[in-house]
């Protein structure tokens, strides 16, 4: 917290409970901002502190928290609020006078725009305080990527060529991305989103649906690019988190063999990645080599024929065996007690192994096929959640935000907000309440 000494006139708290500010107090508890107060106070030196650091910097994470889109409405709410400016640190003898004018929000987020590195170490930190304080947090990982369009727009075909004036976003480009949406009918097909301004390239926690790590790009970057970034960097940050995931779960833009042997064989996380159909010329099914009536699709799905009948069965999944590199499938008959007219003749016997090399991106140490593997791609889900928080609860969905740094900054704060309310929650014994951004602690 950025403990500020400040002159007392009366302790609001005596009077009445803080109420809706109990969540500014939380995140004021608990976040790890220390560092980054020092080196902006080390900045400004010895010159006037009519508007001091840490009430300024308070003071905007109360914009972050209570969903102000823009600085005028915050200093709005200050000049209201008297309870909110004295929590957030401004000296209650001055009264409307300790609200800082505009120019000096300008001023000071133009140094913290400087220093956009130590709101990533804060998030750091507080993403190691909740893996000390819970066991679980970090076993299963998910990631995606997230539109968000910035407030400015491009002047006709030579955008790219124009100069920033302070109303245009030069920074930003052109992303598209494609969903695949389903009917009422059960029929599925593809939509195409296009839009204009930058990307979030998110890892979340799946079980607890909290950022861990997260990255902001121009729209037309990689998601598949960024997110082998952020694991990367998360094996230097956070290799005791990493160590302790058991698996990553993303959507099909993730959908790539090398990264998916990458995240099994170097860090031991197993990959539960949507897959997309790559085959050529058609093809529905490749022999499984070493057998002569035994297939699988793109999907994973492995199949026996019946060499008497010809009739094509599922083959029950039997687990991965880790020793051998393996995924074992055993025969529908013997594993459902099916009546199968070739039995006798089948090659297949009991079971079949397939070696992960087979196809990395096809054979996974879950199966793509199994019950497991389902579950475990639910939880992909966590990371839409996240996002239609920042969307909802902070702003993200309308806002005033031109530039990449700016962008930047801005989501750094929101997600330092919500890991040091979620910590606060946890520290203060409401651990069921983590993921309200809305209710009072």
């Amino acid at each position: 917290m950025a403990i500020l000494p400040q002159k007392r006139l009366f302790c609001w708290e005596e009077i009445e409970n803080l109420g809706d500010l109990e969540r500014l107090a939380l995140v004021l508890k608990y976040l790890p901002d220390e560092d980054l107060m020092r080196m902006l106070e080390k900045e400004r030196g010895k010159g006037r502190d009519d508007y001091p650091i840490r009430a300024v910097w308070n003071s905007l994470l109360a914009g972050v928290v209570y969903e102000h889109a823009s600085i005028e409405s915050l200093r709005r709410e200050l000049l209201r609020n008297a309870q909110l400016r004295q929590l957030c640190g401004f000296d209650v003898v001055r009264g409307e006078q300790a609200v800082p004018p505009a120019c000096a929000y300008t001023r000071f987020l133009k140094n913290l725009f400087a220093h956009a590195e130590l709101v990533d170490a804060t998030l750091d930190r507080l993403v190691e305080e909740l893996r000390k304080e819970l066991g679980d947090f970090g076993k299963v990982l998910a990631a995606d990527g997230k539109a968000i369009r910035t407030h400015g727009r491009p002047r006709g075909k030579d955008w790219k060529s124009l100069s920033a004036d302070g109303r245009r976003d030069t920074e930003a480009d052109f992303g598209r991305k494609t969903y695949r949406r389903k009917r009422e009918d059960g029929t599925t097909y593809e939509e195409a989103v296009k839009w204009f301004g930058y990307k979030l390239h998110l890892v979340v926690e799946a079980t607890y649906e909290l950022p861990v790590a997260y990255e902001v790009t121009k729209a037309s970057e990689s998601e598949l690019t960024e997110g082998k970034k952020l694991v990367a960097a998360m094996a230097e940050k956070h290799p005791s988190l990493l160590g302790r995931c058991e698996a990553l779960t993303a959507d099909r833009g993730f959908d790539d063999g090398k990264w998916i042997s990458e995240l099994w064989d170097k860090h031991g996380i197993r990959p539960v990645i949507d897959i997309r159909n790559l085959w050529k010329d058609g093809e529905e099914t490749k022999l499984v080599p070493g057998t002569r009536n035994v297939v699988y699709d793109y999907a994973g799905r492995v199949y026996c024929y019946c060499p008497k009948t010809g009739e094509r069965r599922q083959m029950a999944y039997g687990g991965f065996e880790k020793d051998r590199g393996t995924l074992k499938y055993r025969c529908p008959a013997a594993h459902y007690g099916l009546e199968c007219a070739g039995r006798e003749r089948c090659a297949v016997a009991q079971a079949v192994r397939i070696a992960l090399k087979e196809d990395r991106r096809v054979f996974t140490p879950v199966a793509r096929s199994s019950y497991a593997w389902k579950t475990l791609y639910k939880k992909r889900t966590a990371v839409e959640r996240v996002n239609g928080r920042l969307d909802v609860s902070f702003g993200f969905e309308r806002h005033f935000i031109r530039g990449l740094k700016k962008m930047k900054v801005r989501m750094g704060l929101a997600l330092v907000v919500m890991l040091s309310m979620a910590l606060g929650r946890v520290r203060e014994k409401r651990k069921e309440r983590m993921r309200s951004l809305v209710r009072a602690a």
